[in-house]
């Protein structure tokens, strides 16, 4: 689910896509994917691609934040946390800098 979520984002041109192995900090979540817009239409965009990536292989979300303001959409299929950021939001919000010490995966979509 996590390399589904990294590519739909990267196909709408997400920026500074990430994964993160949550796994030895949470548990309840196993993977969070943190991408950036550059707007709040292309945030809704970004996730309304994720969202009908993962829904083809039959997965939805279990919850959905953010889509009406667009300035952090967040999508919860429970192991995996989708985090899509308008980028002051991201700036603001940083957490690539609290989960720190959490691994960076290799998702670059080709």
């Amino acid at each position: 689910m996590a390399r589904l979520a990294s590519a739909a984002a990267q196909d709408k041109k997400a920026i500074d896509v990430l994964a993160l192995d949550m796994r030895p900090f949470l548990a309840i979540v196993d993977y969070f994917v943190i991408a950036s817009g550059t707007s709040t239409v292309h945030t809704r965009a970004i996730a309304q691609e994720v969202e009908e990536r993962l829904a083809r292989e039959g997965v939805r979300p279990a919850r959905r934040e953010g889509t009406r303001d667009g300035r952090w959409v967040l999508l919860d299929y429970g192991g995996v946390v989708v985090h899509i950021f308008h980028e002051e939001e991201r700036d603001y919000y940083n957490l690539e800098r609290y989960w720190q010490a959490a691994e960076r995966l290799d998702l670059v979509h080709a």
